[in-house]
């Protein structure tokens, strides 16, 4: 099976480190600070291109028709409402979408892409976020 790297923008375009850039698609409820985290590699959303009402299956079919290779989601149904079997590119399942959260473990999300090929699914799992109390109001 073809890495992600060798499908990626025609597997010509690579990163000063010298891996190849991957063409990444966020869905519109992963965080957009993302794109800035991920500025190795060539990302997209879903809002730029005009397909923020598409729905997952159609999202989907839209994304490897324009040769992207890797989807990130935080929509935690995908998996069970769409048939991933047979696809082109990568999907990756963000469990939360609060940006400190992620922003703090994105080497994990990182290792993910980089080890992603075609057809494959990936659920990345973060800790919970502290809980913030309110402080009791003075009397």
């Amino acid at each position: 099976m073809r890495a992600l790297g060798q499908i990626a923008r025609g597997g010509s375009s690579t990163t000063p480190g010298g891996t190849p850039r991957i063409r990444i698609l966020l869905d519109q409820n992963a965080p957009l600070g993302l794109r800035h985290l991920l500025a190795a590699h060539d990302v997209v959303t879903a809002g730029r291109l005009g397909w923020s009402t598409i729905q997952n299956g159609d999202l989907i079919r839209a994304a490897e028709e324009a040769g992207f290779a890797v989807l990130i989601t935080c929509d935690r149904n995908t998996r069970y409402q769409q048939n991933l079997a047979g696809r082109q590119l990568a999907l990756i399942e963000l469990t939360t979408n609060q940006w400190a959260t992620i922003r703090d473990n994105i080497a994990d999300v990182l290792a993910v892409i980089e080890t992603a090929t075609p057809d494959s699914y990936a659920t990345i799992r973060f800790p919970k976020p502290p809980r913030r109390r309110r402080p009791y109001p003075r009397l």
